[in-house]
């Protein structure tokens, strides 16, 4: 019986043993499935990866165009301020030159009317003298008379 008891032990570790060569095999193959979609998965998130990179990449270029063209415009928007801003400088100093030559010519007309009532007031002041000194005269010599 021995024998018998070995031999049925052995059948069942023969059994035992192929159906673990069975789930073995099931696991290995559940396992390479799995790695398959693993990776099949990966490819796909990879390839959307690099749609949302190539999409990124536009929109930054969209935006960095845009940027650039604002920057652009805003650059003539201030040249051309400048411009008109140096112009109006342009124009207020030929105002105010041409008003401090008219200041210069007042002034010049106001020294030249001085001179003139100074000369005016010089020979006022001869023509009084004159007239007092011949109404001396005069006095002296209708007193000299008398």
């Amino acid at each position: 019986m021995n024998d018998e008891l070995r031999g049925k032990a052995a059948d069942e570790v023969s059994a035992r043993i192929g159906e673990a060569e069975r789930t073995l095999a099931a696991a290995a193959e559940a396992a390479a499935a799995a790695e398959r979609r693993a990776e099949a998965e990966i490819r796909a998130l990879e390839a959307d990866l690099e749609k949302y990179r190539a999409a990124e990449d536009r929109d930054l270029k969209a935006l960095e165009l845009r940027h650039e063209e604002e920057l652009q415009k805003e650059r003539e928007a201030k040249e051309r301020a400048i411009a008109a801003a140096e112009e109006r400088l342009g124009e207020i100093e030929a105002q105010a030159d041409a008003a401090e030559e008219r200041i210069a010519a007042a002034e010049r007309r106001a020294e030249a009317a001085e001179k003139a009532v100074a000369a005016e007031s010089a020979r006022a002041r001869e023509g009084a003298a004159t007239w007092l000194r011949e109404r001396i005269d005069q006095i002296r010599r209708e007193g000299g008379d008398k």
